[in-house]
C-alpha cells in the first residue's frame, strides 16, 4: 500500500510501526453549529481509507477529537444562551447520527477538550521544560524561532511566517509568529493550570489527546483537511516533538479543498450547504458516490447537477 504522506511530499510504502495495529488519528469537529458538506468530504475519505486498512487485516484505533473548548463554542453559547457543554453535546449528537446515516464507521474513541485538561498541562510543563515556551501576562507561548525544524510539513520559511503574522493588541508575545498554549484569564469556561485560570490554545489538544492514546507513541496516520496543514497541523508537530523529543506522526494525509458552483463556501455568500440539508435531499449512497469520485486529494466542486449525475449512478447500480 502506498500512501501519499505531506510531510515528505512523495508516496511512501505504509506499514504501521508495530505489527498490524495502526493508530490513526483524524481531525475531529468545532460543535458548535451543524456538520457541512466540507465535514462530509473529509469523513468520507477517511472512512475509506480505514475500511481498505480493515480489509487488507489490519487492527485500526480510530482517534477523532472533539473541540469543545473554543472561541466559536463560547461566542455561540453567549448569543443563545445555552451552556457551551450543552451547546458542543448537542451539535456533536447531531452530527454522529449524520455520519451514520453515510455510514461512516464510529470512531474508537472521541476523546474532549474538557476532559483532558490535565493531559494538555503535562505537554505544556514539558515543552517550557524544554525552553521551547514562555508565560507572559496574557498566556502561555510557543517560540516558534526556538524549534527547528518548524515548517517542516507545510514548507514555510520563518520570514514568510512572521510577515503573514500580527499581533493582537491584548497579545504580549515575543514574536508574530509564536502562538498560544495556554489562555489566561475568566471566559464562559476556564480551568485552573499552574498559570492561573484560562484555558488550552487551540492546537495543543491534539498533540496531547494523539499521544494520550498511543501510550506516547507515534500516531501511524494523522489526517485532515488541506487547511489545517498550516498552522494547526504544523504547530501540533512543534508542540509534540518539542515535549518528547521524538516523532510525533509517521504518516500524514490530506484532503483537498471543497468548493460550491466554483467558489469558497460561506454563510455570507449564501451557499453554506449543512449536511442535514444534503442528506434530506440526497441519498446517502449518492453522497457518498459523489465525494469518491474524485481523488481524495484532489480539489472537489459541489452543484446540484454533480450530485444528482451521482443519484442516477447509484439507481443504475442498485438495479443490477
Amino acid at each position: 500500500m502506498l500512501v501519499f504522506n505531506t510531510l515528505t511530499k512523495k508516496k511512501e510504502k505504509f506499514e504501521p510501526a508495530e505489527g498490524k495495529r495502526v493508530n490513526l488519528y483524524v481531525c475531529g469537529l468545532t460543535p458548535y453549529d451543524h456538520s457541512h458538506v466540507g465535514h462530509a468530504r473529509t469523513y468520507v475519505a477517511f472512512d475509506t481509507v480505514k475500511r481498505h486498512l480493515l480489509q487488507k487485516g489490519f487492527d485500526v484505533f480510530h482517534i477523532q477529537n472533539i473541540t469543545d473548548v473554543e472561541d466559536k463554542i463560547f461566542k455561540r453559547s453567549r448569543e443563545s444562551g445555552i451552556s457551551p457543554h450543552d451547546l458542543a453535546e448537542r451539535f456533536q449528537g447531531e452530527a454522529v447520527e449524520l455520519f451514520d446515516l453515510l455510514n461512516v464507521i464510529r470512531a474508537n474513541v472521541y476523546p474532549k477538550v474538557s476532559e483532558h485538561i490535565p493531559e494538555i498541562i503535562e505537554m505544556i510543563s514539558a515543552i517550557q521544560k524544554n525552553g521551547l515556551a514562555y508565560e507572559t501576562e496574557t498566556g502561555v507561548y510557543f517560540s516558534v524561532a526556538k524549534f527547528t525544524h518548524y515548517g517542516k510539513l507545510s514548507g514555510q520559511k520563518m520570514d514568510e511566517i512572521e510577515r503573514g503574522s500580527r499581533i493582537a493588541p491584548e497579545d504580549t508575545k515575543e514574536d508574530p509568529a509564536d502562538f498560544a498554549l495556554w489562555k489566561k484569564g475568566e471566559d464562559v469556561l476556564t480551568f485552573q493550570s499552574p498559570w492561573g485560570i484560562g484555558r488550552p490554545g487551540w492546537h495543543i489538544e491534539c498533540s496531547a489527546m494523539g499521544m494520550k492514546y498511543t501510550g506516547g507513541k507515534a500516531l501511524d496516520i494523522h489526517g485532515g483537511a488541506r487547511d489545517l496543514i498550516f498552522p494547526h497541523h504544523e504547530n501540533e508537530i512543534a508542540q509534540a516533538e518539542g515535549a518528547t523529543g521524538d516523532k510525533f506522526v509517521r504518516f500524514w494525509m490530506h484532503t483537498g479543498f471543497l468548493t460550491v458552483n466554483g467558489e469558497k463556501m460561506s454563510k455570507s455568500l449564501g451557499n453554506f450547504i449543512t449536511l442535514k440539508d444534503l442528506l434530506s435531499r440526497h441519498s446517502p449512497n449518492s453522497v457518498r458516490l459523489f465525494f469518491l469520485r474524485s481523488h481524495y486529494r484532489s480539489p472537489v466542486d459541489y452543484s446540484e447537477d454533480s450530485i444528482h449525475s451521482s443519484e442516477e449512478s447509484c439507481k443504475r447500480i442498485f438495479l443490477l
